[in-house]
């Protein structure tokens, strides 16, 4: 029988074991673990106080639907992201990650959705937070993260560190369980954003540090877990993806599961190579986590601009990149490689909906590739009328799926957890939406998304979302939107327009602007005299992505 764990209760466990070696490692701050759990325990006290509480247990509910309270993470990387999620697990309640470049109706739309109880915010979102409250009659707990930006506390909102202080730093005395609920939203194939939702047990196993890194086997117990936890040995993992996703929380907690410091930089707002490789630096991180080319290219382009200038960076502390949600080019690994001989990349595979379900290992003793990845545990390929399971043989091509240690549901929404987690000959998987071949060595080649949906940097664009909004201009006759390839983002929006007036591309886009988080825009604009559509109505998208690529060099 596979071992079931909270994982409120395993981290409690390590930080009993190491009380006093480093968890958190900011410019700043530096916390150890005793001291984090300490501060959890405080914020969790405050969030049970505020009403933040389990109300229904998982054996009354249907897979799609929560029985704890929503706490909203809307913050930069920081300790207190963490912390936030470590609190509302000890209240039983649970958090849910909040895209911060999302526009006020997005976050209005993303709130209600979740039903959030409560949140915890960066000061420099007061503005934003104060123009939704009055739309949000659920969200009653207002908690305030201090920053550089110079906003005032908020009416009714509790500051952070106030609240820590007059909390109690006692655990909360409550009966935790396996089946507690860790949710992530995504906004991919699922379109508008949905939560999914993870029993704690399975994505702990699934991402988030739950196997023994010698021999990938789940652990049998706390004891285990925590025996290899308290290991005499240190890798600093630096944090340079955003926490507000999935990747970002899950290599997190990797680093706590194991033991190890999580590192931030000194800029936690946009992505900053400099501080980034001074971080590597300054901090002697061994892990670091970058969203495929998006990162990795300008990483790259400052470790070259430091040695022509006679200042090179010290990178060779670093032995482990990973990557993930957006492809990282053979050519990029390979400038990696050069730059640290014995480097490890390890390129990820997975979902939200399915956590990790491969990966790829490059050095420079071997061939670097991409796109081609070992199965996890559990990852297989379904057939394309979702049948049956495709075995192992060169060429066949399906549904990437996994199942075992696999989510629950999207909350709130029967029909899409049926169809994204059906149950085949009475097994049940978790199918997200990718393609993917077997290969004649028993690796998987993955194909890509059979949805329209644009992988930008790591983050995901709806194009009918966008779409939409184009369509809402007065001059616009008929709209598109494609990804094309681009090397620093590994797809870039592209809109195909028709108009009924003249407009420019700056127009439109700006158009855009006030609707659309900033990396859901339009980078380039084409003009077309017809938007080419099929006979039933729907676009031609494989005609607008040649138009798009045809027009690379003019726009």
């Amino acid at each position: 029988m596979l071992f079931q764990a909270n994982i409120a209760e395993v981290f409690e466990r390590i930080a009993a074991r190491i009380p006093d070696r480093e968890a958190v490692i900011t410019p700043s701050r530096r916390l150890t673990f005793a001291e984090v759990d300490d501060r959890a325990n405080r914020l969790a006290n405050a969030l049970i106080a505020a009403g933040i509480r389990c109300h229904t247990e998982r054996a009354e509910l249907e897979p799609w639907e929560s029985g704890q309270d929503h706490v909203a993470l809307y913050l930069h990387n920081g300790s207190e992201y963490l912390e936030g999620m470590l609190a509302a697990w000890k209240a039983r309640g649970v958090s849910l990650n909040v895209n911060y470049r999302y526009v006020a109706e997005e976050l209005v739309s993303l709130l209600l959705d979740a039903d959030a109880k409560a949140i915890v915010y960066h000061a420099c979102f007061a503005p934003v937070i104060a123009e939704i409250r009055p739309h949000l009659p659920a969200l009653t707990t207002l908690i305030q993260v201090n920053d550089d930006s110079g906003q005032a506390l908020l009416d009714g909102a509790h500051d952070y560190e106030t609240l820590l202080a007059g909390s109690s730093h006692e655990r909360p005395d409550l009966d935790r369980s396996p089946d507690d609920l860790y949710m992530v939203y995504t906004g991919g194939t699922t379109g508008l954003p949905k939560g999914v939702l993870w029993r704690q047990a399975d994505i702990w196993t699934g991402a988030m540090g739950g196997a023994d890194p010698r021999n990938g086997r789940e652990f049998e117990s706390y004891e285990a877990a925590v025996e290899s936890a308290a290991e005499d040995r240190v890798f600093p993992y630096l944090i340079a993806a955003p926490l507000m996703h999935g990747g970002g929380q899950w290599l997190a907690w990797l680093g706590w599961m194991g033991g190890d410091p999580v590192v931030f930089g000194h800029v936690v707002d946009r992505l900053d190579p400099a501080d980034i490789l001074s971080t590597i630096e300054r901090e002697k991180c061994s892990f670091m986590i970058v969203i495929g080319n998006a990162f990795g290219r300008p990483i790259l382009d400052e470790l070259d601009r430091a040695i022509d200038a006679g200042t090179p960076y010290d990178f060779s502390p670093l032995k482990v990149l990973a990557t993930g949600a957006a492809a990282m080019t053979t050519g990029v690994k390979e400038e990696f490689l050069a730059h640290r001989p014995g480097l490890r990349i390890i390129d990820s595979m997975g979902a939200s909906e399915s956590g990790t379900q491969g990966r790829n290992v490059s050095t420079d003793e071997g061939e670097v590739e991409a796109g081609v990845f070992e199965p996890a545990p559990g990852t297989c390929v379904i057939s394309e009328d979702m049948t049956g399971r495709i075995e192992p043989a060169p060429e066949a091509t399906g549904w990437l799926a996994r199942t075992g240690r696999i989510p629950l549901g999207y909350l709130g929404d029967p029909d899409k957890t049926r169809r994204t987690f059906p149950t085949i000959d009475g097994t049940r998987y978790s199918v997200p939406g990718d393609r993917a071949e077997w290969l004649a060595d028993g690796r998987l080649k993955l194909l890509g998304r059979d949805s329209v949906c644009i992988n930008t940097g790591g983050e995901k664009v709806f194009v009918e979302e966008v779409e939409a909004v184009l369509h809402a201009h007065p001059a616009v006759r008929d709209a598109v939107v494609v990804g094309r390839p681009s090397e620093r983002w590994g797809n870039e929006v592209c809109a195909v327009v028709s108009t009924s007036s003249p407009v420019t591309r700056d127009e439109l886009i700006e158009h855009c602007d006030g609707h659309l988080a900033r990396y859901k825009l339009p980078r380039t604009v084409i003009a077309v005299p017809e938007v080419v559509r099929g006979p039933n109505g729907k676009a031609d998208y494989r005609w607008a992505a040649q138009v798009a690529v045809e027009n690379q060099e003019t726009t």
